[in-house]
Order: C-alpha cells, then structure tokens, then sequence
C-alpha cells in the first residue's frame, strides 16, 4: 500500500465501527474482505466486516472493532492509504453496528436496534423515490424549446393526456412506502384465511389482526400495535412462499 493525501479528521463521533469508502467496486467480495481483515487486524480485534454487493453500496465498508481506540488508531494510520490503487477514506460510522450492540446488550436490545435501522433505512428509500418521482414530474411539466422547422412535431403517443385530479402529488412505489403499523399482503394462496394467517403474522411483536377483503381474494391487511412489529413482520415474511403452489406473497406497507 501507498499513502496518498487524504482528510485526517472524521465528521461523526468516535465510535468502534470504521467506515470505508472509495474502494475498488470491480473487485469481489470475499477478495475485498480479505484485503481489508489484514489490514485491519494490525491494529485490533475485529468483530466484524461487512461489505455489500449491491451497486449502491459498493465501494464501501464497516470494519467493528471490540473498542474505539482501536477505531481511532485505524482511522490515523489507514487513512488514505492505496488497496487495489484508490485511496481508502476512512470516518467513524454514524451509528453503532449489530456487532457492537450485541457485544455490549442483549438479544432483545440487538433486535431493537434492527428494527430502529431497518425503519430508518426504509424511510430513506422512501424519501429518494418521493424526489425522483418530483424530479420526472417537474421534467414532464417543462416546457419544450422551440424548434425552427414550420412543421408542427407529429405529437407522441399519449400526448394531451392529463390526470383527472391537477393537485396531486408524485405516487411512490408501495416499494418505498414509509413503515406504519398497517401491512398490506398481496398473492396470497386462495384458501387462506384469517386462521392461516394469524398462524403467520400473529408471532410478531404487537399483533393485532388480520383483516381480509370481502369479494377479494389474494389480499389481506395486517396491523399492529406500532411500527416496530410492522417492520419485523415484514422483514421476516417478504418473499415467503406459501400454499401447495408455493406463492411467493408480497409484503409492503399500507399507503396512508
């Protein structure tokens, strides 16, 4: 490795968790996490290492040592030097790492924690797709430079056509919805009832019920006493297969 100028200084708090950016993408996983665990190692004991293959994530990592010391001499000694030819840049991360809670509480403390950083991360995936569908609006309502020809443009497919309420807003994905206490199932198998389904959902945290649309068949809504069982729920039955079909059911949150 090959030091190179970098910041010295991190923005957030000082923490036992290591934030990594600007690593090489084109290299894979397990090739990166080795690299990185050798590194590291130098200057503690790590817990954990995480490193993400999805294309939004890639180029970064959070390296949990067992104490912040370490954290910090990592920080001064690492920052900038070259893996694989780019610079690493290293800060605390903002929050503590599974790894950390569940060294320093217990089982239901760790679980709190996830379900605290689930929410959040939904919230933000909720919130980018709100700006991307503003952003296509405000593209979609700009007005079209002037062309010298004379001939008026031959109008696209689907020109002129107008939403039947003016005021309303960008729709998001019910991908991205925000968590709420209301789980809106879809694909069910059709001989599946409230029994079948309260078998399922009823083991989460503040189960209430299951409702089921009369004259629909394929669809429930699920609530609970708060978010907190919502998101457990939803992160644990997303993508289940159920029925002797084996539907995949989808899980999202009800739109407000």
């Amino acid at each position: 490795m090959a030091a190179v100028a970098a910041p010295s200084g991190g923005a957030n708090s000082p923490s036992a968790t290591v934030y990594v950016k600007n690593l090489e993408e084109r290299i894979k996983v397990d090739q990166m996490k080795e690299a990185l665990t050798e590194i590291f190692s130098e200057y503690g004991n790590v817990i954990d290492l995480v490193t993400k293959k999805n294309l939004k994530a890639k180029g970064q990592a959070f390296v949990v040592f067992d104490n912040i010391e370490a954290a910090e001499t990592a920080i001064k000694e690492v920052q900038g030097f070259e893996l694989f030819e780019k610079p690493m840049i290293l800060d605390y991360a903002k929050t503590r790492s599974d790894a950390t809670v569940e060294r320093e509480g217990n089982a239901e403390e760790l679980e709190a924690h996830k379900r605290r950083r689930l929410a959040e991360k939904e919230r933000k995936q909720a919130y980018e797709a709100q700006e991307a569908q503003k952003k296509l609006k405000r593209a979609a309502a700009a007005p079209v430079p002037e062309s010298g020809a004379t001939r008026p443009a031959k109008a696209s497919r689907g020109a002129g056509l107008k939403s039947s309420n003016p005021g309303a807003g960008a729709v998001v994905p019910e991908e991205y919805l925000p968590p709420n206490k209301i789980l809106f199932v879809q694909n069910l198998p059709d001989d599946y009832d409230v029994d079948g389904l309260t078998a399922i959902f009823g083991s989460f945290e503040g189960f209430r019920e299951v409702r089921l649309v009369p004259g629909r068949k394929g669809i429930a809504f699920v609530e609970y006493e708060a978010e907190a069982g919502a998101i457990s729920a939803k992160e644990n039955t997303a993508g289940m297969a159920l029925g002797e079909e084996n539907k995949v059911i989808k899980v999202v949150y009800q739109r407000q």
